[in-house]
Order: structure tokens, then C-alpha cells, then sequence
């Protein structure tokens, strides 16, 4: 006789409750990113103030290399797609682009 134990396959009822707390659990997980986002960009907004403020470039192409390659040796260390990230970042850089320009190329108060 087989010693191991049995696995009983969840009900509907429980399948469809335990696919409803990964979905809270996902949902929660959103919530942070959204918010994290969010105050990349406001410190991405106080970058082109004081780039604004001290006639500092736009554009600094260095930098956003960095930070591409951070994000790439983050994908190998996690197994995470490279190009994901990469492309994931480069919208990232497109709007922290667009916003710094705007405040750097608004009238000075």
C-alpha cells in the first residue's frame, strides 16, 4: 500500500475562492506598483526642477543607461525576461522624459 498522502483536488466552490485570494493578493500587489509609480514620478518631477533651476540638460543619456542596465542585471538575478524590463523602462523613461522637458521648458515663477 502507498504510504504517501492523498491529494484531494479542491472543490469548485474552494477553487473558485482560492483563484479569488490570488486575484485580491494580484490586486494589492497592483495598488503598490500604481503607488510606486507614482512617486517615481514626483521625485522624477523634482529632477527637472533642479535641472531647471541650475541649466542642467534634459537629456542625459548616461543615466538612463544605468538605468537600463539595472534593470537588466535585475531580470537575469530573478528570471525575469530582459526584454520585458527593457521595454517596460523605456515607457518609464519616455514619460519621466516628457514630464521633465515640460517642467524644464515652463516659464520660471
Amino acid at each position: 500500500m502507498n504510504s504517501a498522502p492523498e491529494h484531494r483536488r479542491p472543490s469548485d466552490d474552494e477553487a473558485q475562492q482560492i483563484l479569488q485570494s490570488l486575484r485580491d493578493e494580484l490586486d494589492g500587489l497592483d495598488a503598490i506598483l500604481l503607488e510606486t509609480l507614482r512617486q517615481r514620478l514626483v521625485c522624477c518631477c523634482r529632477i527637472g526642477l533642479h535641472k531647471r533651476n541650475h541649466a542642467i540638460p534634459m537629456m542625459q543619456p548616461h543615466r538612463i543607461g544605468v538605468v537600463q542596465q539595472r534593470a537588466a542585471a535585475f531580470a537575469a538575478e530573478h528570471g525575469m525576461s530582459p526584454a520585458f524590463l527593457r521595454v517596460l523602462f523605456e515607457l518609464i523613461i519616455a514619460e519621466t522624459c516628457r514630464l521633465e522637458d515640460e517642467i524644464i521648458g515652463a516659464p520660471v515663477a
